[in-house]
């Protein structure tokens, strides 16, 4: 990971997560059996208003970078709620790769030409996502810094 963190910038990092995240809205509400976008169901909104918590995230990121300062509470605080979020993209990857092995169980039925290329894409979208939280995070503790409070009283600022 390390090795990783070298290569691709933070800058970059966050770009391709919003990408990516913005990719995977939109893969969110296609159904890959019927071959159409499902706005309609409840069920697809949760994803997205997951990605709000890591479009902050990213920002919040961005932010301390760019102003260079330090980890406070609410970053990590942030930080653990997407740690639950990041096990929500373990089970979409999961749903889309059951979804992709019933592809044998349905041959004699019509199946969309685009099932497999576009749940191939899905599935590889979700493991980028989770490479470059992960990136995320290791850079977050490189260039923030880590989430030591012990000391917490002497960087308040009071008035």
């Amino acid at each position: 990971m390390r090795y990783f963190s070298r290569i691709i910038s933070l800058r970059v990092n966050l770009i391709l997560s919003c990408i990516i995240l913005i990719l995977l809205i939109i893969a969110n509400f296609y159904g890959l059996y019927s071959n159409r976008f499902h706005v309609f169901k409840p069920a697809n909104y949760i994803l997205p208003l997951l990605t709000v918590i890591h479009f902050v995230y990213l920002y919040v990121l961005h932010f301390k970078v760019k102003v260079d300062e330090g980890p406070d509470p609410s970053m990590r605080n942030l930080e653990y709620v997407l740690y639950l979020v990041f096990i929500v993209y373990f089970f979409k990857i999961y749903e889309a790769v059951n979804i992709l092995l019933t592809y044998n169980d349905f041959q004699t039925h019509i199946i969309p030409t685009t099932f497999l290329p576009i749940g191939i894409a899905i599935v590889s979208l979700y493991i980028a996502l989770l490479f470059n939280t992960l990136l995320a995070f290791k850079q977050r503790k490189e260039i923030v810094g880590d989430y030591v409070f012990d000391n917490m009283n002497e960087k308040i600022d009071s008035w």
